[in-house]
């Protein structure tokens, strides 16, 4: 699962440079609740990924294919007012028109020799401190070849007997 994290990193941030943070998703967010936890910041917008799950069935040998889920988040600070009358309300299209540019760079996405990721879920909230989380699920097939050991034998000594009378 570390190479799709790498391979993801990678790719968002090449494709969408004014990204201030993609990382692995380990709890930065929530941390954020937690005012006495000591990490670096995290500053926005922000992606955080998570690869932590892979459903494996055997192919041959000791061969498996699984069925991998990622989940991605996008995270952006919304201290703007958008209500009615704010005349800003127009920063919500630029919320999702970010959120879209996202989608459409993962969707299809093949990681090495891998299938294609999937959206099969997400969701929208409003975190602590004014953060708004996109958070979507894609899936795709991944492989891990274990080849057999190899053995090497030494030959046995033959041993003979021989009666004599």
């Amino acid at each position: 699962m570390e190479a799709l994290l790498e391979d993801l990193i990678r790719h968002i941030s090449q494709n969408m440079p004014e990204l201030q943070v993609v990382d692995e998703d380990y709890g930065q967010l929530e941390a954020l609740e937690q005012e006495s936890q000591n990490q670096y910041p995290l500053t926005f917008p922000a992606v955080l990924i998570d690869a932590s799950s892979v459903e494996w069935s055997n192919t041959s040998g000791l061969n498996q294919k699984g069925a991998a889920t990622v989940k991605v988040r996008l995270v952006i600070d919304c201290y703007d007012d958008t209500h009615g009358s704010s005349g800003t309300t127009h920063l919500i299209a630029r919320r999702e028109e970010k959120r879209r540019q996202l989608h459409k760079l993962l969707q299809g996405y093949r990681i090495a020799e891998e299938s294609a990721l999937m959206r099969t879920k997400s969701r929208f909230y409003t975190a602590v401190h004014g953060i708004k989380v996109y958070e979507s699920t894609y899936t795709c097939t991944v492989t891990e070849m274990i080849e057999p050991e190899t053995v090497t034998t030494q030959a046995r000594p033959k041993i003979g007997f021989k009666l004599m009378k």
